[in-house]
């Protein structure tokens, strides 16, 4: 019957392999396009400045409260101002101590003791110190 004749399969070659290329370096251009813009200014202030000149005026004494609105009379006040006068004066004419003496006064035992359980600890410990650094010819 019918002779077929079969072609004699071609070898089939692969492509030639495309050249790999090692990637490029990143070089990093710095031109005047790239620089950073300018700071921008920056906004004023959003507060407003006291006026040497001030609003409110304080005084020694308070003003004095209408006479209907006064929870005191006028001579109650006056003597419990004159009690309180008296008192400010003998407290501070008689003990003129500060803050600072009565605070002086009560840290000068809580200190003592503290150098007297602590100091000599101190001491010992530097001093060696200082002696082993010394024995080593070490300045």
């Amino acid at each position: 019957m019918f002779a077929t004749l079969e072609a004699a399969p071609k070898a089939v070659t692969p492509p030639p392999p495309t050249p790999v290329m090692p990637p490029a370096p990143d070089v990093l251009d710095l031109t005047e396009a790239m620089a950073a813009p300018p700071p921008a200014p920056k906004p004023s202030p959003a507060f407003r400045t006291i006026e040497a000149t001030p609003d409110i005026v304080f005084t020694d004494q308070p003003a004095p409260m209408p006479p209907e609105h006064a929870l005191l009379s006028s001579t109650t006040a006056a003597a419990v101002d004159q009690a309180f006068n008296s008192l400010a004066h003998t407290v501070l004419g008689a003990n003129a101590r500060t803050l600072e003496d009565l605070v002086k006064e009560m840290l000068r035992p809580m200190l003592k003791t503290w150098l007297d359980d602590n100091l000599p600890g101190l001491v010992e410990r530097i001093v060696r110190a200082e002696i082993e650094r010394v024995s080593r010819g070490r300045s």
